[in-house]
């Protein structure tokens, strides 16, 4: 009886949908292995690029100016040596992923008005 009791009062769990509560999973600069949010350091530069890092390892790495593809833990490394599989077609949708997007402003400006149009229907 105790347990119905805590089981109606306790509320209703929502059902998330697909594209809800994505993760943005950096690569970390130096051995390219995935960060997680709250994870590892980001290094901005005096000319403002930024370089994510998984642990304080890569990092010190970076700032001893090593170079990733001479250190022998390192992707870079393992690809460079013919060890790590090159031709994958993941890999090639990492690389489509991380071009950027081309806008056109007059476009975007005629989108935006449009959608202020339909908020404003809307609230009537």
């Amino acid at each position: 009886l105790a347990r119905r009791r805590r089981d109606r009062r306790r509320p209703a769990m929502r059902r998330r949908s697909q594209g809800e509560d994505k993760m943005r999973l950096e690569k970390c600069w130096f051995c390219s292995s995935t960060c997680y949010p709250g994870h590892g350091m980001t290094f901005v530069r005096n000319d403002g690029q930024c370089f994510r890092f998984c642990r304080s390892k890569c990092h010190k790495n970076f700032k001893m100016k090593k170079n990733p593809r001479k250190t022998a833990w390192t992707k870079a490394f393992r690809k460079m040596r013919g060890k790590e599989m090159v031709l994958d077609s993941s890999f090639e949708f990492e690389k489509k992923r991380n071009r950027p997007q081309k806008y056109d402003r007059e476009k975007m400006a005629v989108t935006l008005r449009a959608i202020k149009k339909v908020a404003d229907i809307k609230d009537k």
